[in-house]
Formats: structure tokens, C-alpha cells, sequence
């Protein structure tokens, strides 16, 4: 009886992790999505600010990504630990 509590258990934490590291990407491609979004709109608003509006999108993406991995990282340690 506890065999089975304890297997359920896993098989929940499993299934926890798997729903922790989807919510982790869509959160991640709704947060690039957006920031994408904003820079075009700011691009557009003052072309001559290209460059530095470029640089700061794409490093803001690289967090928001780092971020979701990390997320997806510890998921997958819940899962084999």
C-alpha cells in the first residue's frame, strides 16, 4: 500500500514537471513574442534608434530564454531525481 502510494506519487511529480516546463515555453515565446512586438513598434516610431533598439532586443531575449532553460532545467531534475 505504501509501494503504490509512493509510485503514485513519482508519477504525479512527473507529470507536474512535464506541465511546469510547457508553462516555461509558452511563457518564454510569449515574453520574445512580445518584446519582438515592441521593438518593431519602436523601430517604426524612430528609425535613427535602430541599432541600439536591436541590441537591447535581442539581449532582453537572450534572458527571457535563459531564464525559460533554467525553468526547463529544474523540471527535468524533479523528473530524474
Amino acid at each position: 500500500m505504501i509501494l503504490l502510494a509512493l509510485l503514485e506519487a513519482a508519477g504525479l511529480a512527473k507529470f507536474g514537471a512535464g506541465i511546469g516546463a510547457g508553462i516555461a515555453a509558452i511563457g518564454a515565446g510569449m515574453g520574445i513574442g512580445r518584446i519582438g512586438s515592441s521593438a518593431m513598434e519602436a523601430i517604426a516610431r524612430q528609425p535613427e534608434a535602430t541599432g541600439d533598439i536591436r541590441t537591447n532586443m535581442i539581449l532582453t531575449a537572450a534572458f527571457v530564454e535563459g531564464v525559460a532553460l533554467f525553468a526547463v532545467v529544474v523540471c527535468a531534475l524533479c523528473v530524474f531525481m
